[in-house]
């Protein structure tokens, strides 16, 4: 891995990550290249917790890119985890070293369980929708596959990136690798700017940025003049409701819908901007270096060259993933998500999807976010829940109700509405759904009934 050193020194008198000196970030990485032998003196294959616990990018990335370098096995971890999660990760972890984070932990030397690869591997955490965390293994190769697909589907020599998500996500990693492999240039900027409307001057004409579903929705309420100057405007994390997506369009954006996920270096499947703005409601058509199909079930079934090696410590390399997500493909192969089929609810004997009715009551307008789930029920087995917060407290949830009911089939039409002060997602906006259930229960003497 030593020519990611020279990638670097070729681009020394370049000012290709914005607002930080490159010559600096090389000296960074050497330093930690220079501690990491040290450690691997003491134990091969060293297992490193990292953690950008003050927003300090070049100091996060230098780390990576050492660890990659010196064969360690890095595992990128959440900032704002708590101390039952931290005793989670550190129990299954057994770190040798933790950068970036202060956290009593005896440190020890733990021998390597995991094969001998003559490589490091990459640990990136995804809690999927359970809120447990795992950590899904990559390589340099795997995530480097995921970069050379995204630029075969695009058609792109050099991609640069500006960054407003979290480093230890995926999502935010691939943005500094697709830029860092491409040549391309990067800027990172904090997203608690953006939210107190704090805007960038310059020109993006030629740049990707990357956003989830809610942070689109706060951008275009802030100054949807600032998304318009982007080359592509990339859309996942999270399903987008239909009512979200036609703001899009209406305001002339470059939306580029993905799917995809941690097990797959991010995106696998991606919708073009100009299809978007055509009116095409798919999740895209797929990238050259992943394979889509279905189960009988209409399970989505991934082929990938940026396919995860298993959950750590678990290194269980597979030919393809079956995942949760139920969807299908039209006649030009673009692919439709209909949801995820642990979420599906039974309800009188009859499947019921969240999404098709979370959109529909996202485009009455009188909701501001909103999630649907099933609730143990004796006479309907599982009763549709809707937990919801209000655009505006004077709305009635009579209101709700007579707006969806021409719209919706009546077993589909949610028999309970609880309403909230906020739903519980992540920083990708995805949505908690053991919360949930916490809170249909604590809610349920005061639910209101059809």
């Amino acid at each position: 891995m030593s020519n990611l050193l020279g990638i670097i020194e070729a681009r020394l008198p370049e000012e290709w990550i914005i607002g930080y000196e490159v010559k600096y970030f090389y000296r960074l990485i050497q330093n930690y290249i220079y501690k990491l032998e040290q450690l691997k003196q003491k134990i091969n294959y060293p297992r490193i917790i990292l953690v950008n616990k003050n927003n300090n990018d070049l100091n996060f990335l230098a780390v990576f890119i050492a660890a990659i370098i010196s064969n360690c096995h890095v595992f990128l971890c959440d900032p704002r985890w708590q101390k039952k999660e931290w005793k989670e990760v550190l129990n299954l972890i057994k770190p040798h070293l933790i950068l970036g984070i202060d956290v009593d932990y005896d440190i020890k030397s733990y021998q390597n369980n995991l094969p001998l690869l003559n490589k490091g591997l990459i640990m990136i955490p995804t809690g999927g929708t359970s809120g447990n965390i795992r950590f899904a293994i990559h390589t340099w190769e795997t995530l480097s596959e995921s970069v050379q697909g995204f630029t075969d589907f695009f058609n792109l020599t050099e991609v640069n990136s500006f960054c407003i998500l979290p480093l230890h996500h995926v999502s935010g990693l691939m943005q500094f690798l697709r830029s860092f492999l491409t040549q391309g240039k990067i800027i990172f900027y904090p997203y608690n700017n953006l939210k107190k409307g704090i805007l960038p001057s310059s020109n993006f004409e030629y740049f990707f940025i990357s956003l989830v579903p809610t942070q689109l929705q706060l951008l275009l309420t802030l100054k949807p003049e600032f998304l318009r100057q982007f080359q592509t405007i990339l859309l996942g994390g999270a399903p987008p409701w239909n009512s979200l997506l036609t703001q899009g369009r209406n305001y002339k954006l470059n939306l580029s819908p993905t799917y995809g996920m941690t097990e797959t270096a991010s995106q696998i499947v991606t919708l073009k901007p100009e299809y978007f703005l055509q009116g095409n409601n798919s999740t895209g058509q797929v990238l050259p270096h992943a394979q889509v199909t279905l189960t009988e079930e209409k399970l989505i079934k991934i082929q990938a060259k940026s396919l995860f090696l298993g959950y750590y410590p678990n290194y269980e390399p597979r030919d393809y993933l079956i995942t949760d997500d139920l969807g299908y493909l039209d006649e030009e192969n673009y692919l439709y998500i209909l949801g995820r089929n642990s979420q599906k609810i039974i309800t009188g004997g009859e499947n019921v999807f969240p999404k098709e009715i979370e959109n529909v009551i996202l485009e009455t307008n009188l909701v501001e976010d909103i999630a649907i789930i099933g609730v143990a029920d004796e006479q309907w087995g599982e009763a549709v829940t809707a937990i919801y917060t209000s655009k505006d407290e004077k709305n009635d949830v009579n209101l709700l109700k007579n707006a969806i009911k021409q719209k919706l089939s009546p077993v589909k039409q949610p028999k309970y509405w609880l309403k909230v002060q906020q739903l519980p997602r992540n920083q990708q906006g995805k949505l908690n759904y053991r919360t949930l259930q916490k809170i249909a229960t604590a809610h349920l003497n005061q639910k209101i009934s059809l």
